[in-house]
């Protein structure tokens, strides 16, 4: 595979990402489209460390995956406690600045 097939696979990967950040309203649904856009962003880096014979992207990449462990456990820890005080997991319905 060229550096273009990753580039193509990753592009993909972040648009099915971006889309379902943007289009569903269902936050577990929204936390794994984010985590999509995070490893299309780890492909990227793979692809690039392997096309410039550079170590420095595969560091990136198991930077990029603990903030994203570190990210998915405070997360979903909020999604929790939403869960448990509104009874409600969907954005729309989650207003915390109204009275």
């Amino acid at each position: 595979m060229t550096l273009q097939h990753y580039l193509a696979l990753s592009a993909i990967i972040f648009g099915v990402g971006i889309t379902g950040v943007l289009v569903r309203r269902n936050l577990i649904v929204m936390f794994m489209s984010l985590e999509l856009m995070l490893n299309a962003v780890n492909i990227n880096l793979a692809a690039f460390s392997k096309y410039l014979h550079a170590m420095s992207g595969q560091v990136f990449i198991v930077f990029v995956m603990s903030v994203a462990a570190a990210e998915a456990a405070v997360g979903l820890a909020l999604i929790i406690t939403l869960f448990k005080n509104k009874e409600t997991i969907n954005a729309d319905e989650v207003n915390f600045f109204k009275g």
